[in-house]
């Protein structure tokens, strides 16, 4: 089975979660990824290598001066070294960008850039700016505060998708709610992440 590292990037939290081993380090770190690692075979790089280019990969790409709310990235990192980059931007510079700070990284090998840049349409401004107040106007107005917001709102013809990761599955929901009030859209998604899960 192929043997690569995915990391979701966040400002707020951090989850690394490994196939034969699972890592965890604290909310307060300025980090957030999901990583699943599987090794293949010994001559490949080795998990703890893998994890740290990710870590450089996620510390790269939300250092962007241009990435924030209305943007997503995601990286995936192979055992030669190679990172495939993927997600949705409201800028094409910040693909470009994306893209040659992480070729920058000494121990990346190729750079696959996979992003799409959203188009450009008045009707979808005017939603991203609705869902912002809906959802930051609110009780989750906490998640607006920090350089980039753990809550992103990505808006494609209409339609948004939800993505990042919130403190609990309550402001999951209250996201997702706030989202489907907003006139106008026809569809919302929610893959929002729930830091802490209720227990049963």
């Amino acid at each position: 089975m192929k043997n690569s590292i995915r990391l979701l990037l966040n400002s707020v939290f951090c989850s690394v979660l490994v196939s034969s081993f699972s890592v965890g380090t604290a909310a307060s770190q300025s980090a957030n990824q999901q990583s699943v690692l599987q090794m293949e075979s010994p001559d490949q790089r080795t998990g703890n290598q893998l994890e740290a280019i990710a870590e450089r990969v996620r510390h790269e790409l939300v250092m962007l001066p241009y990435y924030g709310i209305f943007d997503w990235l995601e990286g995936e990192v192979n055992p030669d070294g190679s990172v495939i980059l993927r997600g949705e931007v409201v800028r094409p510079s910040l693909k470009s960008d994306a893209e040659f700070r992480v070729k920058r990284i000494e121990s990346v090998t190729n750079v696959v850039n996979e992003i799409r840049v959203l188009p450009l349409s008045t009707m979808d401004d005017g939603l991203r700016i609705a869902l912002y107040r809906a959802i930051f106007y609110s009780s989750l107005a906490r998640y607006s505060l920090g350089a980039v917001s753990p809550i992103h709102i990505i808006v494609r013809n209409g339609r948004a998708t939800l993505k990042g990761v919130v403190g609990s599955e309550m402001d999951k929901q209250l996201a997702y709610m706030s989202a489907r009030g907003v006139p106008g859209l026809f569809d919302v998604k929610n893959e929002l992440m729930a830091e802490y899960k209720a227990a049963n």
